[in-house]
């Protein structure tokens, strides 16, 4: 074996290695206000755009991992990065969103999100949270298709990993059994709600972790909501849950 070829082994494996996190990991989601990081938690997920260096130093020194958010299928024109996006690969607005659906099949569109990507693995992210990941399932504009998402969906699970980033599938309920070996968590909002939370059942099979969520409109219908969630036969047991408010501040409770 040729020196060359010896060392190229040796660094292949710790090039492609990315955390995988564990069934059952205690969690914080806040996108919204100043991060509160004197939660004991094991993960934190934050906004890629909007978090401190200050935050992330506070979460990564007490060993927490730190997943980043940011939307993939989606332009919001308030990032730094929204005049990258040529005016043809946007679409339809989203319900109830000041936000356009994007062309995930136009390369420009990956472009961007790569970047993204690169700037996650910059801030010492250990995973990443691609929102707006079920276009298709939506009035899009676009004529975008169900196997034009997985397409999507399974190249920003590959480039995520070739960086070393975790990745997880947020919500597309209806791709999970395509999708699941590709990602190593899902991110899930009201499958109580809405029914759906038995689709989970891949990654349940696979001991990857559910992170759950279950919104109010206001805090003071926590308690209610949390004894109706938690104690409902229609959600596994091995789902991390939280209540939140839908601006995703500090506020939680959990099962």
């Amino acid at each position: 074996m040729t020196k060359f070829l010896s060392v190229f082994l040796f660094i292949l494996p710790v090039a492609l290695a990315w955390w995988r996190p564990s069934a059952h990991q205690t969690w914080q989601w806040q996108l919204d206000n100043s991060i509160d990081t004197s939660l004991n938690v094991q993960v934190y997920d934050v906004d890629l755009f909007d978090v401190k260096s200050s935050d992330i130093h506070a979460i990564k020194s007490h060993g927490r991992k730190l997943v980043c958010y940011f939307s993939a299928g989606s332009y919001e024109n308030w990032r730094p990065d929204a005049n990258q996006f040529p005016a043809s690969t946007l679409g339809n607005k989203l319900e109830g969103w000041d936000e356009r659906w994007l062309d995930i099949r136009k390369d420009s569109v990956k472009q961007i999100m790569e970047a993204r990507l690169t700037k996650a693995v910059q801030l010492g992210c250990d995973g990443v949270e691609p929102d707006n990941v079920d276009g298709y399932s939506n009035k899009n504009g676009l004529g975008l298709t169900s196997n034009d998402q997985k397409q999507f969906n399974i190249w920003l699970a590959q480039t995520a990993h070739s960086k070393g980033l975790s990745v997880g599938l947020k919500n597309a309920v209806d791709l999970i059994k395509d999708l699941e070996p590709y990602f190593d968590w899902a991110l899930n909002e009201e499958c109580v709600e809405y029914d759906e939370c038995n689709k989970y059942k891949p990654f349940i099979d696979h001991s990857k972790p559910v992170f759950h969520v279950e919104y109010v409109d206001h805090h003071s219908q926590g308690s209610s909501k949390k004894n109706h969630v938690c104690r409902s036969s229609g959600r596994p047991h091995q789902f991390n849950t939280l209540i939140k408010d839908w601006d995703l501040t500090s506020w939680r409770l959990t099962c």
